[in-house]
């Protein structure tokens, strides 16, 4: 199967693609694809986050106590003129390493859960379904994410989740942490996904989607974790 025929089939035909993943699993060049437009995204949103994040730091009271003046001023002068050389780093090849270790981890994570249901299966098939999976939410739906932070001036203030019917909720709240988790585009991605893992591991839909869902539970579990970790800083 073709590129374009995978990447448009995994949006209008997904089942028969990761069953021809399952049968001959590649997953580079669509790799390619998801980091350049998780790059191209990254770029595009750069001077709202930036402004995001200034907004929020100025005015943190608390912060400002914990870090003292001298500190505080300096953290904020680094954000508002950041080193090229360390953004050029976090762009190209921190953020991409950091995606493709993760869909390594989420592959033997499925791969070693799978063992309760079956035997079948090999890694670098679950690899490349998970690659395939991915252009739902880094492709179209950063895309949607782009669209509506270039209207809104504002990254925090636009989603794709459920905090963007709370609006009066505090974006360094654990309740923002959790509704942020709930993302239509992860949920179509880890639906699809149970497409592949019932044709690899060959398990019905039902035990697919179970163990699908189940990574994207874990997943939402540790960002949570690690956005209340964070934002507790701030408070």
């Amino acid at each position: 199967m073709s590129l374009f025929k995978r990447v448009e089939g995994v949006f209008t035909a997904p089942r028969q693609v990761f069953e021809a993943l399952a049968e001959k699993p590649v997953w580079v060049d669509v790799l390619i694809i998801v980091l350049i437009a998780l790059i191209a995204h990254s770029f595009a949103v750069a001077p709202h986050m930036q402004k995001d994040q200034l907004d929020l730091m100025r005015d943190n009271v608390k912060l400002r106590e914990r870090m003292g003046d001298e500190a505080f001023n300096r953290m904020i002068a680094n954000m508002e003129n950041p080193s090229p050389a360390r953004v050029f780093v976090q762009t190209f090849v921190t953020m991409p390493l950091f995606v493709f270790a993760a869909l390594l981890l989420q592959g033997l994570f499925l791969l070693v859960m799978s063992r309760f249901f079956t035997s079948e299966g090999r890694f670098i098939q679950v690899l490349a379904a998970l690659v395939h999976a991915s252009l739902v939410d880094k492709l179209l739906g950063n895309a949607v994410r782009l669209v509506l932070a270039l209207a809104r001036k504002s990254v925090m203030q636009t989603s794709t989740n459920l905090a963007l019917l709370f609006p009066e909720v505090e974006v360094t709240s654990t309740a923002f942490a959790v509704l942020g988790q709930i993302d239509f585009f992860q949920l179509w991605m880890f639906g699809i996904l149970a497409f592949g893992l019932s044709a690899i591991f060959k398990i019905e839909l039902k035990k697919a989607l179970a163990l699908s869902y189940s990574l994207w539970f874990l997943k939402a579990l540790i960002n949570i974790l690690m956005t209340v970790i964070g934002m507790s800083f701030l408070r």
